[in-house]
């Protein structure tokens, strides 16, 4: 039987290490590692190269309108609808305090009073001189008419009731404000100062709050400018109290917040019965339009790319991405505003293995 060819350069080799095995043996054994890698790597051992699936089957879903309310959420506070620190115009000492801290006072209700005799016997001395001034007035009005006086010196006179009626009413408003009045009706806060003590422009007496009504702000992302209206009613809780109150949109900033996008929001609350606070935290939700004809599809139907969000959408069995956007959220669905039609049918599994154009076997669900 001949030699397979790739054996006939190594006949001689063969023979010689029969005859001389001492000699051959090491050229023996490399001969035979040489024949046992060539038998490896003869054609037809080569591992078959696995073939990626053509056809997906997953899950999905056909996209029907349904009726969806977008309810947007946020956070406020409560403010008094009226709120100022009582501090005195004047420096000087108290001579009397008129509230009580912590109740309500009418407005012009006097609440501190300041050391004021000097002030009032200024206005007593100028007084008098005013009337010395006027009977001086009477009699050169005489002299005028005889021409026993100038109308220089006539006129000076007149000059000298003028700067003292000046100097009457600017120590009359100096002593208005020795009087601390409130300046609208509320509730007063607690007391700083007692009798007696020294106050200066700077001395807080106390704070007035008016919180018959309260004001509630927050803020609202500017895509929304449309949904907040001036007479719009919105919901919120507060953490003291389990039940829902009911503000109204009173006033919106006219432009948006150039580092948030966001529109700062007014709002009244009636707070005849007492029942809120100023200063406590809300939990705020603000009703939107409602939409009939919404298309809601599963949050993790939508596939993030670099530049868009796309769906699987799948027609006559084959693949297709396309970009959609997006409106409200809502834990588990988003609104679809741009890309899907009602009828259409999108994956909601498998999205991260399905390519544009492949064949998908859809295994339709409810949502």
């Amino acid at each position: 039987m001949p030699y397979p060819q790739y054996l006939c350069q190594y006949h001689n080799v063969l023979m010689n290490v029969f005859s001389k095995p001492n000699i051959y043996l090491p050229a023996l054994i490399a001969v035979l590692l040489h024949l046992t890698a060539c038998s490896e790597k003869k054609p037809g051992n080569e591992p078959a190269k696995a073939s990626g699936p053509k056809m997906l089957v997953a899950e999905g879903i056909v996209v029907t309108p349904e009726h969806f309310q977008n309810n947007y959420t946020t956070s406020g506070t409560l403010l008094p609808n009226e709120e100022v620190t009582v501090m005195p115009e004047i420096q000087g000492r108290i001579t009397a305090i008129s509230f009580t801290e912590g109740t309500s006072v009418q407005q012009g209700q006097v609440l501190a009073r300041l050391y004021n005799e000097d002030i009032r016997a200024q206005i007593q001395k100028l007084k008098a001189q005013r009337e010395l001034q006027q009977k001086i007035k009477t009699r050169q009005s005489e002299l005028l008419n005889i021409g026993g006086i100038s109308q220089q010196d006539f006129e000076t006179t007149i000059t000298q009731i003028s700067a003292i009626d000046a100097d009457i009413a600017y120590a009359e408003a100096q002593l208005r404000r020795t009087t601390i009045v409130a300046p609208f009706s509320g509730k007063t806060g607690i007391r700083n100062v007692s009798t007696g003590a020294v106050v200066t422009p700077s001395t807080v007496i106390t704070t007035l709050q008016q919180t018959g009504n309260l004001k509630m702000d927050f803020n609202i992302p500017e895509q929304y400018r449309n949904e907040v209206l001036n007479g719009k009613k919105v919901f919120f809780t507060v953490n003291s109290n389990q039940d829902t109150f009911t503000a109204t949109i009173s006033a919106i900033e006219p432009s948006a917040s150039a580092s948030t996008r966001t529109l700062k929001v007014r709002s009244v609350v009636n707070n005849k019965d007492g029942k809120l606070g100023p200063g406590a935290f809300t939990h705020i939700i603000v009703p939107f339009q409602n939409n009939a004809t919404a298309l809601l599809i599963p949050s993790q139907a939508v596939i993030p790319t670099n530049r868009d969000k796309v769906v699987a959408v799948i027609k006559m069995g084959k693949a297709t991405l396309v970009p959609v956007k997006i409106g409200a959220r809502t834990s588990d669905n988003v609104e679809i505003i741009q890309g899907l039609s009602p009828g259409d049918t999108i994956l909601t599994t498998g999205i991260m293995q399905v390519k544009p154009g492949m064949n998908v076997t859809v295994k339709v669900k409810s949502k």
